[in-house]
């Protein structure tokens, strides 16, 4: 056992990913529990300390060491340009957790078709230092303003343009607004502090809770196909299944049939199946799975 005083203090953000990165921790056994009036959630792991921290803010308080290892967006991770490391992305087919896209947007039926055409010109954007970057590559020199939200109501006439986030594009759209440029594609990602890295019990606990998020999100589209094959049928059968490892084969009462288990993505089931049927498969279930650790 170690020191009891000795905690991990890991960031989650709050806000927008708040809500799916508590089903994360709990679809990877973890019991978490948030509620809106305070920063700090209780989790059922005594090694762990939870902060509530906009994704915003993340990366700097890591730096820091305030926070040994948190989630936070690649888009504030870049913004702040701090300094830590980055140990996975956590994409996951969740509200949040997917990619969302910072693009540059005109008001339509504007001159400014193209980034060379905003040089001098007011650009807003919650993402300074992101914006700022972008048009460095294109040597463009613009007079970058601070959003403090709504940022998409302001092109024609307090901005000429802004730079802000999308998932779908449909308040861009609702405003009349046209994207001219893909300025970063963002996803959740895990980070640490390099010092926190160094310490031998933070590491080992920091990949512990990582082998558990990244094996919940590997089994969020992934489900396990069982059936029984007649050992006829079962090289047709086996050659059709896009396993990520080999399929596991367990012989049955009847010695002419066998029980076969593999895992697939969700996506597949539904043409895999009748396939399967027809190749002669028969007691088919197909039953979510909770992690996979690969």
């Amino acid at each position: 056992m170690h020191n009891d005083k000795i905690q991990l203090r890991l960031g989650l953000p709050k806000g927008s990913l708040q809500e799916t990165t508590g089903k994360l921790f709990n679809l990877a056994g973890f019991r978490l529990h948030m509620t809106s009036r305070s920063y700090y959630p209780d989790i059922d792991d005594p090694d762990l300390q939870c902060i509530l921290i906009r994704p915003q803010e993340m990366a700097r308080y890591v730096e820091q060491g305030i926070i040994d290892c948190a989630i936070t967006g690649l888009d504030w991770l870049l913004e702040t340009a701090a300094q830590v490391q980055e140990l996975a992305d956590l994409k996951a087919p969740w509200p949040n957790y997917g990619t969302v896209r910072w693009v540059m947007a005109t008001k339509e039926g504007s001159p400014y078709n193209q980034v060379t055409d905003l040089q001098g010109k007011r650009i807003a954007t919650e993402a300074v230092g992101l914006t700022h970057r972008f048009l460095a590559q294109h040597h463009i020199t613009a007079n970058v303003e601070f959003s403090w939200g709504a940022t998409e109501v302001k092109p024609p006439m307090l901005a000429d343009a802004i730079v802000d986030v999308t998932e779908t594009g449909s308040s861009l759209r609702a405003n009349q607004l046209r994207v001219i440029h893909t300025v970063l594609e963002s996803t959740p990602r895990f980070i640490a502090n390099h010092d926190a890295l160094k310490d031998h019990w933070k590491l080992a606990k920091i990949k512990e809770v990582l082998l558990l998020l990244k094996g919940a999100i590997a089994a969020a589209s992934r489900v396990n196909l069982a059936m029984n094959v007649p050992k006829e049928h079962l090289a047709v059968v086996a050659e059709m299944l896009p396993a990520i490892s080999t399929p596991t084969v367990s012989p049955l009462v009847d010695p002419n049939w066998v029980a076969l288990s593999t895992v697939v993505l969700e996506t597949q089931v539904r043409t895999l199946v009748p396939r399967l049927h027809s190749a002669g498969a028969r007691g088919i279930i197909e039953t979510p799975i909770q992690k996979l650790i690969e």
